[in-house]
């Protein structure tokens, strides 16, 4: 290590102010924090906040606690293609993975075909994901000259997650590149955004190519075959006909790769609250919004829509609501910031997804709506906050004066 810390040193000026490769420094800079840990401190003698909690750090653990939400997304999608090729026999989607698993002399259904078809499935998608978000991220940095962050790290990660199994590559290139442009650097860059950047770019392919973001085609990885998920079975029948509760709650069902195992979610959210990274109160707060309104709806009831019927502890296991809550709801810089405004944010997250899920037919989801809708009005729940905190010490002074 120390042999490439000199290497590292000895090529430094190079790309330093007044060297040949001046522009490219934020590629340097990257790639040398990245490997070690930053040697400079601020020189002011003011007082200063000490915490060895710095944004690779944060963003580092946030992709520990998604490594759960990976490894279940491989599983399922290998495990839902190869379910399918067994009991029905076709070919997989995209063909290409059917000529490696054949040159691999894996059997159809076997766990090592699963594991395999899933790894084909996921590791595309994230290498596009990671190859064009970070190449638009580190152009950004290097015309502005500012550093890159980590923050695409996890971006990077959390894009593939929430999209299906059989998503179009152009497709996962083009919706990271909104992600990244129009929901992030548009607005400064890393920390500067207001919407979730993974949400913003799933939300512009559910909207431009709908066909293979929702209904019932992309979620089985074979061709000549499509299914349902729980939640669009929820919308037609109020009822799940093909899994039972403890299969949406291990993630053995069709969905967005990442989205299906709420066991993985939570088994992330215990490291991202462990670690002092993630927020329980927005955690806590979207469950309860989620109970709340789905126990109101169920008190209501319909004669006419069969998803008002549905329990909360269904809402919990289906879709993308627990990936959501633990994973996008806290993202820090879109997300509330005040400890009361992060109980109300994420509580009307939880009780939106609910009502879209119910009063729309259209689109089964709500998790990414919630967000992305909460997102825009978190400052202004910080901004009542604060000022009922204010006036409330304003009030506390009047008194004791």
């Amino acid at each position: 290590m120390k042999l490439l810390r000199k290497i590292l040193d000895s090529q430094a000026h190079i790309f330093e102010k007044g060297g040949k490769l001046e522009k490219l420094y934020p590629l340097w800079e990257a790639q040398d924090t990245f490997l070690y840990t930053p040697g400079e401190r601020t020189r002011d003698h003011g007082p200063h906040v000490r915490d060895a909690l710095d944004i690779k750090r944060t963003m580092s653990m946030v992709v520990i606690a998604l490594i759960p939400c990976v490894i279940a997304a491989i599983l399922n999608s290998g495990y839902q293609a190869q379910s399918w090729l067994a009991a029905h026999g076709g070919t997989p989607n995209p063909a290409w993975i059917g000529s490696a698993l054949a040159a691999l002399g894996l059997e159809t259904g076997t766990i090592g075909a699963i594991v395999v078809h899933g790894v084909l499935l996921f590791l595309p998608v994230y290498i596009v994901s990671m190859a064009v978000g970070g190449g638009l991220e580190a152009t950004f940095s290097i015309i502005r000259k500012h550093e890159i962050n980590e923050g695409f790290l996890v971006t990077g990660m959390l894009y593939p997650l929430v999209l299906p199994p059989t998503i179009p590559l152009w497709q996962v290139a083009l919706g990271v590149a909104f992600g990244v442009v129009l929901g992030k650097e548009v607005f400064g860059g890393t920390g500067m955004n207001i919407l979730n950047p993974a949400l913003t770019a799933r939300a512009f392919l559910f909207f431009a190519y709908p066909a293979q973001i929702s209904g019932v085609q992309p979620w089985v990885a074979v061709d000549g075959f499509s299914t349902a998920t729980p939640l669009s079975q929820f919308a037609a029948s109020g009822h799940v006909v093909d899994w039972n509760w403890f299969q949406a709650f291990i993630g053995a069902i069709p969905g967005s790769m990442g989205e299906t195992s709420t066991f993985a979610c939570l088994i992330g959210a215990a490291i991202l609250i462990g670690s002092g990274i993630g927020s329980w109160r927005i955690m806590v707060s979207c469950l309860g919004g989620l109970f709340g309104m789905s126990l109101l709806l169920n008190i209501v009831g319909s004669d006419t829509n069969p998803f008002f019927g549905v329990p909360f502890y269904w809402h919990l296991v289906c879709g993308g609501f627990a990936f959501g809550a633990v994973f996008m709801a806290t993202d820090p810089v879109s997300a509330a910031i005040s400890d009361r405004g992060k109980f109300i944010y994420g509580a009307l997250i939880g009780a939106l997804c609910v009502l879209v899920r119910v009063l729309n037919p259209a689109y089964p989801e709500g998790m990414m709506l919630a967000i992305l809708f909460m997102n825009l009005f978190s400052p202004l729940i910080d901004y009542f906050v604060v000022k009922a905190n204010a006036k409330r010490r304003e009030m506390r002074l009047a008194v004791q004066q």
